[in-house]
């Protein structure tokens, strides 16, 4: 039976909707104008023509109307109406110019796109129930993923959340042993490598790709305290380890009590695992706002359907929140987990015992 709808209620609704739209069309808009190197001749250049800009570019100028049209209909880049010129304020060229900048958000706008890239086979996961292999993503899934996730690790890793935890970082500047499980492409890895070089950082992840990836990076880097490893979070090699991390990854996993375990055993006597995970209350209701939007629509297309794709499937979720969290890590053995540090978009936790 059709119910009557409430027509403010109706046009409100549909007007949340084409504004998502704008907002859909705009975050596209924003990573081709990254791709194609428009935000980085922008950056610092002042106000420019379409001309000016297509001649700095060497893009088509039709092309660069539209693309600054929607771009600044969205307020991505100031149009100044009375000279028909472009620029990009100080606050826009951080958010979408400037890489390596907290603020730049670059990185999510890949890995959005990433997931439109390989939507029929969202689908059919979403429609079958199945699993879907972290591997069976796009690159531009890990590539974005690791973009986006970057910038927040170097603001925040080693200044705020390893002082943050008990003796660790006295540990570490001294000269300890590191695990950094399901280290993706290594930034984290090489980060800590970077900071801490009397001790050894051995980044451990399932996905060959990402190994390679990281050790390129790491040899990029200069940095030559790092090890990689290839193996799951329930069995890699090494034992005494002063600290082990998972960095937004434990949700992922087909079996995160396993996984912790495995990490409990590897752990020195008076080691410390810290668990950094998405932020999120403990219900549902807690989590209704643009962030938890956001990490719900990921969990649904990335996380959830990887850890079904794995042994167990558990299905943590990226909103698990901290009571889900600490009861896999109390049936993993650990005896004492709390909040040490957190940021608007992370959670983290220090767990002993």
């Amino acid at each position: 039976m059709t119910m009557q709808a409430d027509e403010a209620k109706l046009e409100a609704l549909a007007g949340k909707v084409i504004g998502d739209v704008a907002s859909a069309m705009s975050l596209f808009m924003a990573y081709l104008g990254d791709q194609a190197g428009v935000y980085d001749a922008l950056d610092g250049a002042g106000a420019l023509t379409v001309d000016e800009l297509a001649a700095k570019t060497s893009l088509n100028p039709k092309y660069l109307l539209q693309w600054l049209g929607s771009n600044a209909a969205a307020g991505y880049v100031t149009y100044h109406a009375d000279e028909e010129r472009f620029s990009l304020s100080p606050e826009q060229a951080l958010i979408f110019a400037q890489e390596g900048q907290p603020a730049c958000m670059q990185g999510f706008f890949q890995a959005v796109v990433s997931q439109y890239e390989t939507q029929a086979k969202a689908v059919e996961t979403f429609k079958s129930g199945a699993g879907r292999p972290w591997g069976d993503h796009s690159n531009c899934c890990f590539c974005g993923t690791d973009r986006f996730f970057r910038p927040g690790y170097a603001a925040n890793l080693v200044d705020n959340w390893i002082p943050a935890l008990d003796g660790v970082e006295e540990k570490l500047k001294a000269g300890g042993k590191v695990a950094d499980i399901a280290c993706g492409h290594g930034s984290s890895t090489i980060l800590m490598a970077q900071a801490y070089p009397n001790s050894t950082i051995v980044g451990i992840d399932f996905h060959g790709p990402s190994i390679d990836e990281a050790r390129a990076k790491a040899k990029k880097a200069g940095v030559s305290n790092v090890e990689f490893q290839l193996a799951k979070a329930q069995d890699f090699d090494g034992k005494d380890f002063d600290l082990a991390c998972i960095f937004d990854a434990l949700h992922d996993m087909g079996d995160p009590v396993g996984a912790a375990a495995h990490i409990k055993q590897s752990l020195s006597p008076n080691g410390t695992f810290m668990l950094v995970e998405p932020m999120a209350g403990d219900s549902m209701s807690e989590n209704l706002h643009p962030l938890g939007q956001i990490y719900y629509a990921f969990s649904t297309t990335i996380c959830t359907p990887t850890s079904l794709a794995q042994e167990v499937g558990l299905g943590l979720g990226a909103q698990a929140g901290q009571k889900n969290l600490t009861k896999v890590l109390n049936q993993a053995g650990f005896a004492n987990v709390k909040r040490a540090a957190e940021t608007p978009t992370n959670m983290v936790l220090e767990v002993t015992g």
